[in-house]
């Protein structure tokens, strides 16, 4: 496979195996809980409001892609043997735009609104929300910049005195306006997607 670097880190097209994996707003949930402490599957079920062996299902499947990672047992508060599971970080490290698996960020966004909505009011630390007219290589450009910056970010280590944030960086078409009155729709290739549909970075 061929590397691509997009800012201090160095990534790889996702396998089609990691893409469904992270094709989930629940196990990107499960990531996200797991990303600064271990969790079992029992802590995850009731921190989600889900029945235990549906989230045993997800975290298997994470498990098995690598994006999580079985630590040592340990001893419950009530003496019983229980498994943790930590998140591995590897999510970062790819890219899904050369995925053979169609990348749809339907996931992230139920997960991301889950998130703040969990978090509660006056969670958003900020919003930004603009439209802008770019070509390719100035497109290309936008995103290579922005990415350089979460990566340098992403590999300090955490703040002893930090709060836990997540951040969702996106960037998508917009429909022009057509001369006639009505919405023009981007032209469609052959396979009757769009062109230049690119991927989104999932980064638990």
């Amino acid at each position: 496979m061929v590397s691509m670097d997009r800012g201090p880190v160095v990534r790889r097209p996702a396998t089609a195996a990691e893409a469904k994996a992270l094709a989930h707003p629940l196990r990107m949930r499960i990531l996200r809980l797991c990303l600064d402490q271990g969790l079992t599957n029992k802590q995850l079920a009731e921190w989600l409001d889900k029945d235990p062996g549906t989230v045993l299902h997800h975290v298997r499947t994470l498990v098995k892609t690598g994006f999580l990672v079985p630590e040592e047992v340990r001893q419950g508060a009530k003496g019983a043997l229980e498994k943790p599971y930590r998140a591995s970080g590897r999510s970062w490290n790819l890219s899904l735009e050369e995925s053979p698996v169609p990348v749809d960020a339907q996931a992230m966004l139920e997960a991301f609104q889950a998130e703040l909505d969990e978090a509660g009011p006056g969670a958003a630390s900020g919003f930004n929300r603009l439209a802008l007219t770019l070509n390719k290589a100035s497109r290309e450009e936008l995103e290579s910049r922005v990415l350089a910056i979460l990566d340098e970010f992403v590999t300090r280590a955490p703040d002893p005195d930090g709060e836990p944030y997540g951040l969702l960086f996106a960037m998508h078409r917009r429909r022009s306006p057509d001369p006639s009155g009505g919405p023009r729709r981007p032209p469609r290739t052959s396979a009757g997607q769009d062109p230049g549909s690119g991927g989104v970075e999932p980064r638990s």
